[in-house]
C-alpha cells in the first residue's frame, strides 16, 4: 500500500466519524424539540407528566388528553412533514442537478394541494383518500415541470422557471375551485399558507406510514442517486438505467412532499433551506445526507410551529408564515450567490 493510500485512510475515517457524529447531535437535537412542543404551551406539562402518559397510555388526566390528543399529533405532523419535505428537497435538487428546486418552488406543493382542494369539494364522502389524492398532484405537477424542460432543451433555469408558470397556473384552479364551492370541507387559509394546528392522528397515521416509506426508499437508494449525480454520460458508462432511477426519484420525491401537503398544507422553503444546511455539514454524500435531512428537516418544522406558537401568545400565527420570513431572504441569497448563478447556467 502506497505512502498517499495510508495516510487517507484516517482522513476518510475522521471525515466518516465527523457525519456520524453530525447525524447523532441531529437525533438528539430532533428529540428534544419534539419533546419541548408537547410540553410548551398554554398549558404547561412536566416532563414527568410526558413521560406517564406516553408509557400508561393515559388519556383520563387533563395533561394525558391534552398529551394524546392535541400535541402528540401536532408535534408528530411536524416532525413527518418536515422529514418529508427536506428529503423530497434534497432529492430534487440532485436528480434535477439544481440547487433551487424545491417542493414548493417547482409547483410540487401547487399540484398537491389542487387535488387535495379537489377531493375535499368534489369527492368529500372519499376525504380518506387524501394522502394519494395528494401524491397524484405532485406527480403530475413535477411530471408537467420535468418535461417542459426535457422538451425544450435549455438551461437548468428552464426547471425553475417552468415550476412558477406550473405553480401559478395550477394555484389559479385551486383558487377558483375554493371561489366557487367555498362550503369545502376545508380549513381554506390554514391549508394554503400551511399550518398544523388541528391536525389529527388519523391524518398523520396513514400518511406519516407513506413518509417513512419513501424516506426509506431515499436512504436505500442513495447510493445510486449518487451515481445519478455524477452525469447522464458517466451513470450510464456505470451501467445505470438512468431513465428508469430518475423517474423512480422522481416518484419518490412526489410521495413524500404528497403525503406531507395531504395534512400540513402549503408550507414552503423546507425543503429548500434543510438540504443546503445538511450539505454544509455532511457534504454531497447522500448515503449521509439523506438521513441528516431526515432529521434536519423535523428539527426545523418542529422549531418553527414552537416560535408561530409561543412568540405571540396567545395569538398563533400559521407555521407557513414563519418558514416564508426565513426562506424568502434564503432564496434571494442563492439567487445572488455564485452556486445559485451556477445552478441557472
Amino acid at each position: 500500500m502506497s505512502t498517499l493510500q495510508r495516510s487517507s485512510i484516517p482522513t476518510s475515517l475522521h471525515k466518516r466519524g465527523r457525519r456520524e457524529m453530525v447525524l447523532a447531535a441531529s437525533a438528539c437535537l430532533l428529540l428534544a424539540l419534539a419533546a419541548y412542543s408537547i410540553c410548551a404551551g398554554a398549558v404547561p406539562i412536566s416532563l414527568g407528566e410526558l413521560w406517564q402518559a406516553l408509557s400508561t397510555g393515559d388519556t383520563a388526566s387533563k395533561a394525558g388528553r391534552i398529551i394524546h390528543f392535541v400535541r402528540l399529533p401536532r408535534t408528530l405532523a411536524a416532525l413527518l412533514a418536515g422529514c418529508a419535505l427536506a428529503v423530497s428537497g434534497a432529492t430534487l435538487q440532485t436528480v434535477l442537478s439544481n440547487a433551487l428546486a424545491s417542493p414548493n418552488i417547482i409547483g410540487v406543493n401547487a399540484g398537491s394541494g389542487l387535488f387535495t382542494i379537489a377531493l375535499a369539494a368534489f369527492f368529500p364522502a372519499y376525504v380518506q383518500y387524501t394522502p394519494l389524492a395528494a401524491f397524484l398532484g405532485a406527480l403530475f405537477a413535477l411530471l408537467i415541470v420535468y418535461g417542459i424542460a426535457c422538451k425544450t432543451g435549455a438551461s437548468r433555469m428552464t426547471i425553475v422557471l417552468s415550476g412558477v408558470a406550473v405553480s401559478s397556473f395550477l394555484g389559479a384552479f385551486t383558487d377558483a375551485i375554493l371561489t366557487f364551492i367555498p362550503d369545502t370541507q376545508m380549513n381554506r387559509m390554514a391549508f394554503l399558507v400551511g399550518s398544523f394546528a388541528g391536525a389529527s392522528m388519523e391524518q398523520v397515521k396513514f400518511a406519516g406510514g407513506c413518509i417513512l416509506l419513501g424516506v426509506a426508499a431515499a436512504m436505500v437508494l442513495s447510493y445510486d442517486m449518487n451515481v445519478l449525480a455524477l452525469g447522464e454520460e458517466t451513470a450510464s458508462s456505470l451501467g445505470m438505467r438512468t431513465g428508469l432511477y430518475r423517474m423512480a426519484f422522481l416518484a419518490i420525491a412526489a410521495l413524500l412532499a404528497g403525503s406531507a401537503v395531504s395534512f400540513s398544507g402549503l408550507i414552503g422553503f423546507v425543503g429548500l433551506i434543510v438540504p443546503h444546511a445538511a450539505r454544509v455539514l455532511v457534504g454531497q454524500d447522500n448515503r449521509y445526507l439523506i438521513p441528516l435531512c431526515a432529521l434536519l428537516g423535523g428539527a426545523f418544522t418542529l422549531g418553527c410551529d414552537i416560535a408561530a406558537r409561543t412568540l405571540f401568545a396567545p395569538f398563533e400565527i400559521p407555521v407557513g408564515i414563519v418558514m416564508s420570513f426565513l426562506g424568502g431572504p434564503f432564496f434571494i441569497y442563492l439567487l445572488l450567490s455564485r452556486k445559485g448563478r451556477r445552478a441557472l447556467d
